[in-house]
């Protein structure tokens, strides 16, 4: 069951990425959606990585820098 959860997820992750492409080419109008919502979601999980590392200054095992 995880398995299929992880595959989907990953299955819209690639479809997201592709519609960014597509739509940077000047695809249809739903790519253009598609894009705006895939790219919103990673800029709120890059948000929320941020929160979530501000709240715990002394986590180990960063590797952003």
């Amino acid at each position: 069951m995880a398995v299929l959860i992880l595959s989907g997820v990953l299955v819209l992750a690639l479809g997201g990425c592709v519609c960014v492409v597509w739509a940077a080419r000047g695809g249809p109008r739903w790519v253009r959606a598609v894009s705006a919502a895939t790219l919103a979601a990673g800029e709120a999980v890059r948000r929320a990585r941020r929160t979530g590392r501000s709240r715990n200054p002394n986590q180990l095992g960063d590797s952003d820098g």
